[in-house]
């Protein structure tokens, strides 16, 4: 059972339970206090009791205040924990029910849904398309780096999981990274024996190459600077290219002839660095990716863009308007598919993957800590030191 503390409100001296979660504070702080137990608003609700929550790079976007988040909000959208309350009008779950939910927030029911498209609900979020739990603009959802959460639309939302502890690091990733990574390969269309280069080794990157791999690939590249990054990226027989010691686009053709890869993938989004210098460069990435995929080929980009970036570095950046080379883009035929993954399209079929023992996402998984180390674990994690390169969070848990 959780700590849940019980205060008095002076104005009603009505009881108030509270939760321990992180909150944001201002950039680069974040904090462990006290927030109001969730409870059930509506009848296809359910409370979970997390067991772990992850710190996802798109926290790190909030919490360098390169979004428009404002003090109060609660992080998490990578979530997994026991239902412990049940609304009325749910059918599939109940209490004791160990389950994963996709980092999306979805009805079920809309044409998008309809579609495969829960990743662009136009139900949850009146007025834009998408909803997530304890994200800036994505809904009054909040995050699951807590004791506590409550999901809405609980049938659709939860994917059950077996019963017990085991696999606790592979299924959490089933919430968000191992489904993008799938996604980026989806989006490219990845097919067996083909040749894929991914821009960035971060948890998204490590998860593309891996997809990429599960599906056939014959080779995938992985680019990145970050030695600990790159070691994963080889343990999992992915080419790792160090882009801080030579043009990763003329690394990468001088090992396939000069011709380019069949594929490629931007797991990195709108904070790309330049090759050549110590500053950002949004385009960089995409640009890089025109030039390293042959002619015909498809890019995949799971990589976060954004509409507004209060931190870009000119007017243009600030307002997600970036210089891509189009032109070379359409001379060599590309395609290009974008948008944030719809998870629910994969995770059923991943969490078999791992099940059957096909598939252990976790490698990617470097520490694992108490929620009332996560003000130390955002720094250290934002700063990419002592090997941090994917942490899962536990709630602090007593009898």
């Amino acid at each position: 059972m959780l700590f849940r503390h019980h205060r008095r409100s002076s104005a009603t001296d009505a009881e108030v339970i509270q939760v321990k979660a992180v909150v944001y504070e201002k950039p680069y702080s974040v904090a462990v206090r006290d927030v109001d137990d969730p409870r059930i608003e509506h009848p296809n609700d359910v409370i979970v009791r997390i067991t772990s929550s992850a710190i996802c790079g798109s926290d790190l976007h909030m919490y360098e205040g390169r979004t428009a988040a404002e003090p109060g909000i609660v992080f998490g959208h990578e979530n997994l924990g026991v239902v412990e309350e049940t609304g009325s009008g749910v059918v599939s779950l109940a209490k004791g029910d160990r389950v994963v939910m996709p980092f999306n927030v979805a009805c079920g029911f809309c044409k998008n849904c309809l579609a495969g498209d829960t990743g662009f609900c136009l139900t949850v979020n009146p007025g834009f398309a998408g909803g997530a739990y304890g994200y800036v603009a994505m809904g009054p959802y909040r995050g699951g780096q807590a004791e506590r959460l409550r999901v809405p639309f609980a049938d659709f939302n939860c994917l059950k999981l077996p019963q017990g502890e085991e696999l606790e690091s592979d299924f959490i990733l089933l919430a968000d990274i191992f489904p993008t990574g799938y996604h980026g390969c989806e989006l490219a269309e990845v097919s067996p024996g083909e040749s894929v280069a991914v821009f960035g080794a971060g948890p998204v990157g490590l998860m593309s190459a891996y997809s990429a791999l599960l599906r056939g690939a014959a080779t995938a590249f992985v680019v990145d600077r970050v030695p600990e990054r790159l070691a994963k990226a080889e343990e999992i027989g992915a080419i790792p290219i160090d882009f801080s010691k030579a043009d990763p686009v003329r690394q990468i053709l001088d090992r396939t002839g000069g011709e380019g890869t069949d594929k490629g993938i931007d797991a990195v989004g709108y904070q790309a660095q330049a090759h050549d210098a110590g500053h950002e460069e949004p385009a960089s990435v995409l640009n890089s990716l025109v030039d390293t995929v042959r002619p015909t080929g498809r890019l995949g980009v799971p990589g976060l863009y954004v509409p507004s970036d209060p931190g870009g570095p000119d007017e243009h950046a600030k307002h997600g308007q970036l210089l891509v080379s189009i032109g070379r883009m359409f001379e060599k035929g590309q395609r290009m598919g974008t948008g944030q993954c719809n998870v629910k399209s994969y995770n059923r079929q991943l969490r078999d993957l791992i099940i059957a023992g096909r598939a252990r996402p976790s490698f990617v998984v470097s520490h694992e800590l108490p929620l009332d180390q996560a003000p130390l674990a955002y720094e250290k994690f934002d700063k990419r030191v002592e090997g941090y390169t994917k942490v899962v969070l536990h709630p602090v848990l007593a009898a």
